[in-house]
């Protein structure tokens, strides 16, 4: 979120610095002099406050100017006065009611109450209770809530401000069911005509236990090599891809092993025909494999069982078809009615008969959609893209998604400008199961939000809107500052009862994953509550808000900016980062139960941009770097980061100061440095250079 300086501020209203910061303390914004910074939302908000109390001035000034101009025609026209005073007195007079006896107290106990629905504009609140929408943005900040002369509150919080002017609100039903119908999101999906629908391809999805070889078998479907690209091995994200077998679609979604995922899993469940249970025939069961199973139940579709790694030594299918009995999975050889496949993705053994099978069960499920309506689909994964904007892969569930559509997913809107197809090409219309990249959209939505096509941009716009209030609501719950060191320790004084964390990464997906794996840590001394989750490199303002609500800052498979490491020193912030998801769980659990013992702790040396790139022969690619902060040491670890995002870790295989060899290149000096065995580096791109420093116990 960007900030604004005080003094910026001050000199844009036309006052003076003093006075400003007066009016900001006043309003409970804490700022300690002109050079302080507040939330952009912050400084709206003061320009309302302070342009509505400039017009209450005028009103003021024109009222005193009416009663002094009726003094002078007073003083020259005594008789007309009196005239007119007696008038207004018959007037007054004329305007009291008549009490008769019994009834003034029923008038006392109507007279102050307001029925309203689930929610308020503030505009509307101060009209109803007879107050300037200036007096009640003031009492709403006084309360620790920012809302705008246009925004909405919710009930309770108009409640709790109306009664401070003796009013009562009343929760009109009638209004509020009007209110949720009328704003409902879901309501712009609809049932189609059994006439209008039409075959359309199986949507299938790979599911199962970490390590278990289901992107290789995805690999030896689509002859292509993902597990390469992924940490350490592991599918982080999900990934879709359609294949043509004997003439007929598929389409294909790899959703993450690991537990840490299980959100995801659940995601790519729900929006599939036929869930693909891999199981390694030398590992047998494990847990996520039962979860796996558990969720394709839950969205009762057809499960296909692919034992993996048949060709090992040590593989025994039959101990796997024995335990998935116990999971009600019982193989057509053995008297049930699951398909069981065994399969080798290494040595390509069984996928043709997998993929038979696959045909078969989709011919049995006679799929259908309509493909000539507005389209509707499901957000599989969203990203920032610093060339392209926000970036969505949508799976279109029903109807057909074209250029130029206006669309609404969650709090993002917008037009699509451009989609591509799961091999980056372009295409202009696509229809029911098809997995697409789009462009165009206002902002990063959340996974597995619905995407609709709506008629245009402005009711787009306006559903989006009533989502991010909603959203926004549910995320103004935020609390105290930690580390991981100390944590324990502070649990055990009864210091820490929420332990707050801001969780950064490379895509959307990821984030809520980590998200519910850490609150599952929650304890009864102890409530995890991850306040905030964001896409990209961790910036200033999530080291404010971790700052001001004593939060610890995770990053995942991202880096925080140069500014963003300076204000984390500076403010005594936490940050920690990690490549692989269960480093992180691990080390917060170990935390709350005090049994966090690091023995090195990283210590980052400096950050040099690469501002040219060298072929040279027999040696590789060597970059030309200008270091911006610290040292690079001939012998320290290094990782490349592009957009911030981690994308290599590895060692300095040459370091130079023009043609000599040099152990250290310090802040504000060029040279040339080589990466040990890599080969992919980009001008714009950053090195990291770090070690780990031995803790004393």
């Amino acid at each position: 979120m960007t900030k604004v300086r005080v003094y910026e501020l001050a000199k844009e209203l036309g006052i003076s610095n003093k006075e400003l910061v007066n009016k900001l303390n006043e309003l409970d914004i804490k700022v300690g002099n002109h050079m302080s910074s507040i939330e952009a939302e912050e400084a709206e908000l003061v320009k309302e406050f302070i342009s509505s109390e400039e017009e209450e001035k005028d009103n003021l000034h024109e009222e005193s100017s009416d009663i002094n101009k009726k003094k002078k025609s007073s003083n020259t026209k005594p008789k007309k006065a009196n005239d007119a005073d007696k008038k207004a007195n018959t007037s007054k007079k004329n305007y009291q009611p008549e009490k008769k006896s019994g009834e003034e107290s029923n008038v006392n106990i109507n007279v102050n109450i307001i029925e309203v629905g689930n929610k308020i504009q503030v505009k509307d609140l101060a009209e109803k209770i007879n107050i300037s929408p200036n007096k009640l943005i003031s009492k709403l900040i006084n309360f620790g809530v920012m809302a705008g002369i246009n925004q909405e509150i919710d009930f309770d919080t108009a409640s709790i401000i109306a009664s401070e002017f003796n009013y009562e609100l009343r929760l009109d039903k009638k209004t509020d069911e009007e209110e949720s119908k009328d704003k409902s999101y879901d309501s712009l999906d609809f049932e189609d005509p059994e006439e209008s629908l039409q075959l359309r391809p199986p949507v299938v999805t790979v599911m199962g236990h970490v390590d278990h070889g289901k992107t290789s078998l995805l690999d030896a479907i689509r002859e292509t090599n993902v597990t390469q690209k992924e940490a350490g091995g592991i599918t982080q994200h999900i990934g879709a891809s359609a294949v043509t077998i004997n003439n007929k679609k598929v389409v294909l979604l790899d959703t993450p092993g690991h537990e840490a995922f299980t959100s995801m899993r659940a995601r790519g469940a729900q929006i599939t025909d036929i869930a693909i249970v891999v199981v390694a025939a030398d590992d047998g069961v494990m847990p996520q494999t039962i979860e796996a199973i558990n969720h394709a139940k839950a969205a009762n579709i057809p499960i296909i069982v692919a034992i993996n790694k048949v060709d090992k030594s040590e593989a025994n299918p039959d101990r796997v078809k024995q335990e998935l009995t116990e999971h009600g999975l019982v193989p057509e050889d053995w008297g049930g009615d699951t398909i069981f496949v065994p399969v080798s993705a290494l040595k390509r053994m069984g996928i043709d008969e997998l993929l038979e099978m696959i045909l078969l069960v989709a011919e049995m499920q006679e799929l259908k959609a309509n493909p000539n309506r507005k389209a509707m689909g499901t957000i599989i994964e969203a990203k920032l893209d610093k060339g392209r904007g926000p970036v969505a892969t949508v799976l279109v569930q029903k109807g057909s998604l074209s250029i130029g559509d206006a669309v609404v997913a969650g709090a993002a809107y917008g037009r699509v400008r451009a989609m591509l197809d799961d091999r980056g090409k372009r295409v202009k219309k696509v229809g029911p199961s098809t997995p697409v990249e789009i462009l165009g959209l206002s902002e990063v939505p959340e996974a597995g939000e619905h995407l609709y096509v709506v008629e245009d941009d402005k009711k787009a716009r306006e559903v989006a809107t009533r989502r991010k209030e909603v959203i926004r609501n549910e995320q103004l719950k935020v609390n105290q500052k930690v580390s991981l060191e100390d944590l324990f320790e502070r649990i055990k004084q009864g210091e820490v009862k929420d332990l707050n964390i801001i969780i950064k990464a490379d895509v959307k997906g990821s984030i809520e994953a980590v998200k519910q794996s850490l609150e599952k840590l929650s304890t009864d001394e102890v409530k995890v509550n991850p306040i905030h989750g964001g896409v990209g490199a961790i910036t200033e303002s999530d080291i404010m808000l971790a700052s001001a609500s004593n939060a610890i800052v995770i990053g995942f498979n991202v880096r925080p900016t140069n500014t963003a490491m300076e204000i984390a020193n500076k403010e005594n912030v936490d940050v920690r980062t990690y490549r692989v998801i269960y480093t992180a769980i691990e080390d917060i659990e170990a935390a709350i139960k005090g049994m966090l013992t690091p023995e090195y702790k990283e210590v980052v040396l400096g950050r040099a941009e690469i501002r040219a790139t060298f072929k040279v022969p027999n040696v590789g690619v060597v970059a030309g770097v200008y270091v911006q902060q610290g040292k690079i040491l001939r012998n320290a670890k290094i990782r490349l980061l592009r957009d911030n995002i981690v994308i290599h870790e590895g060692s300095i295989s040459s370091l130079k100061r023009f043609k000599d060899d040099v152990r250290e290149l310090l802040s504000g000096y060029e040279g040339g440095l080589g990466i040990d065995g890599y080969n992919d580096v980009k001008e714009s791109d950053v090195i990291e250079a770090y070690t780990f420093e031995e803790i004393q116990k």
